[in-house]
């Protein structure tokens, strides 16, 4: 069975400065149509920094949650801009730091239930330490955790940003530590 949709209409009935949100209306496998109601989204990072044994996390305070989060850095790309190169503006515009190198952890589509959002996640290596640069809007408090502490919170979750979470589990995975 061929499980694809096919759009038939779309209608865009929202566009902000960050998301655009539209309905289709779809033909479904079955042969009879139905409703999709879809967040556009431009895709982001997010980058788990690691030097000398620690991860660079940071706080944020989150608006639509009411609550103060710890994640790892992340950001959203910019139009024409490569994921590799927004990792690398975000982390110094959030963090401070400037990686040597990246590399690719993948990616992950947070809630493909209604939203087009990919984000690309990345370690970076070989840090040197800048000036943090975030934007007017953005307050954030760069905090460094032992490895072994980022693992220990994970397990117990503490964390609870599913980007992160997403970020952590693919490190740890590939470090061996957990699977």
């Amino acid at each position: 069975m061929d499980l694809r949709e096919e759009r038939l209409t779309s209608e865009r009935v929202f566009e902000g400065k960050l998301l655009k949100v539209r309905v289709d209306r779809v033909k479904l496998p079955s042969g009879m149509e139905s409703t999709r109601e879809v967040v556009d989204h431009p895709g982001a990072v997010l980058i788990l920094p690691l030097i000398d044994g620690e991860i660079v996390f940071v706080e944020q305070y989150r608006y639509p949650i009411e609550r103060v989060l710890l994640e790892l850095p992340a950001g959203k790309l910019d139009p024409g801009e490569s994921p590799e190169e927004c990792a690398k503006r975000e982390l110094k515009e959030e963090t401070g730091y400037v990686a040597g190198r990246l590399v690719s952890l993948g990616k992950v589509y947070t809630t493909p239930g209604f939203s087009t959002e990919v984000i690309h996640l990345f370690l970076a290596l070989d840090l040197l330490k800048d000036e943090q640069s975030t934007d007017f809007d953005e307050f954030v408090l760069v905090k460094r955790i032992p490895e072994g502490e980022a693992l220990k919170m994970l397990r117990e979750g503490a964390i609870e940003d599913a980007k992160t979470i997403c970020a952590l589990a693919r490190y740890f995975l590939l470090k061996g530590v957990i699977g």
